[in-house]
């Protein structure tokens, strides 16, 4: 089977730390704990300045169905509750922990054979969100209203530089078959596909030597092609399935989870462990032996990463991959949930000034949604946001191709970033 899809590019695939081991980060003086790592409401915070929370402790009620609890990463004190930025320029409340250096850990109650209720239940406790970057929570995404008949595991890992997945995969894989097989289990379905991109290859054997006696689990071979590890195009390339636009993949009877996310499940359901750190591939124009895939707790800082590297005299700070990351302009975002990657660049990779456009039009033909991003960018440039609606501004998911090849630099995803901002709050 050939798995494609129409549209994406090729850019250089960077992937500097894919023999790097994981390793721990070490604990920097204070965490600075976002109450807001998912889609959704931010969680309520339920401790006050001066109480004391150990490794594994709730501080962030989720706030209804449709948002995550938030626990500690450490044993420390609590020192305050401020609003700081996140990654993407919004704000939200954190809690800021004083580490204390113990490594007392409160877990859940592992769960011994539990129905597909109880393991709901156990992943909206545990506040396990989309490890991917979308972050939406895993417990609405495993009780779809309709019925699904195929869950894929988005293994692609197509941003140039990220390796954390991979890493992830070879040194765990047997949770990590685990994690999935719970998945399947409580959507009911039969049918698991795995993707992964053929540059992946020891991954690739890896999995396939794991699940050679699961029949229900298939490993696809991917072509090295981006943004592969987008839903809807990684859909269609396994099953040929389309995902109408304004519609979820269970539309088509499919579930699709993240690697990280099946493990973060596993550990939930089998040893209580809360979603309290991952796997981040730090990585860029910095030295080799600080280039790496690192266990990272939530809350700790780009200032502490870029402080434990060496790397504070940098131009640019990338939170997560260089396509679809967010450029940071503050040090003190930290660690969440979906954070993939951090990314350090000198001035050599900063991007030249736009021009005008020039009407080539490459940008709609890598465009995998079949969107026409000039019109898009122009449109809602001059402020003419119903038109920019009209070419398809909120079905896209800003993956960055089209203005990874335009010859005029323009500023596509940033400006159909802030019409869909825009649209979103006139709507509300």
């Amino acid at each position: 089977m050939i798995f494609r899809f129409r549209g994406g590019i090729h850019p250089k695939t960077n992937k500097l730390t894919h023999d790097s081991h994981t390793v721990a980060f070490p604990l920097p003086e204070k965490l600075f704990i976002p109450l807001s790592q998912h889609i959704g409401k931010p969680a309520f915070p339920c401790v006050n300045a001066g109480d004391i929370v150990k490794k594994g402790s709730l501080i962030g009620i989720a706030d209804g169905d449709f948002s995550a609890n938030v626990y500690s990463s450490a044993c420390g004190t609590v020192e305050n509750i401020v609003t700081m930025p996140l990654s993407n320029g919004n704000a939200c409340k954190h809690v800021v922990i004083k580490v204390n250096g113990n490594d007392e850990y409160t877990k859940l109650e592992p769960l011994v054979n539990p129905d597909a209720h109880r393991i709901i239940e156990r992943i909206k406790e545990a506040g396990i969100v989309g490890m991917g970057g979308a972050t939406f929570p895993t417990h609405i995404k495993l009780a779809p209203k309709n019925p699904v008949d195929t869950l894929i595991i988005n293994g692609a890992e197509c941003e140039p530089y990220i390796t954390c997945d991979y890493r992830v995969i070879i040194e765990h894989i047997e949770d990590f078959i685990g994690g999935i097989l719970i998945e399947a289990e409580t959507l009911n379905v039969k049918r698991i596909l795995i993707g992964i991109e053929r540059i992946n290859a020891e991954a690739v054997k890896v999995l396939r030597a794991a699940t050679a006696d699961i029949p229900e689990i298939s490993v696809a071979a991917l072509p090295v092609k981006y943004p592969q590890g987008s839903e809807k195009q990684l859909i269609y390339a396994l099953t040929k399935r389309v995902v109408p636009q304004g519609k979820l993949p269970s539309d088509v009877g499919v579930a699709v989870s993240n690697v990280q996310t099946a493990y973060a499940i596993k550990r939930a359901v089998s040893y209580g462990e809360p979603l309290i750190e991952r796997v981040v591939t730090i990585s860029g124009d910095i030295d080799d032996d600080k280039r790496g895939n690192y266990i990272i707790p939530t809350g700790v800082t780009v200032k502490d990463i870029a402080d434990y590297v060496s790397a504070n005299n940098y131009k640019k700070i990338i939170s997560g991959g260089p396509m679809m990351g967010f450029a940071l302009s503050n040090m003190s975002v930290a660690v969440t949930k979906g954070s993939s990657a951090i990314l350090f660049f000198n001035e050599n990779k900063l991007l030249s000034k736009p021009s005008p456009c020039i009407n080539c039009a490459r940008c709609a033909r890598a465009c995998p949604l079949r969107l026409m991003p000039m019109y898009i960018d122009a449109y809602a440039s001059a402020g003419e946001l119903d038109k920019a609606l009209k070419y398809g501004a909120m079905d896209c998911f800003e993956c960055g191709s089209c203005a990874y090849v335009c010859p005029a630099k323009r500023p596509l995803v940033q400006a159909i970033r802030l019409a869909k901002k825009t649209i979103k709050e006139k709507k509300q």
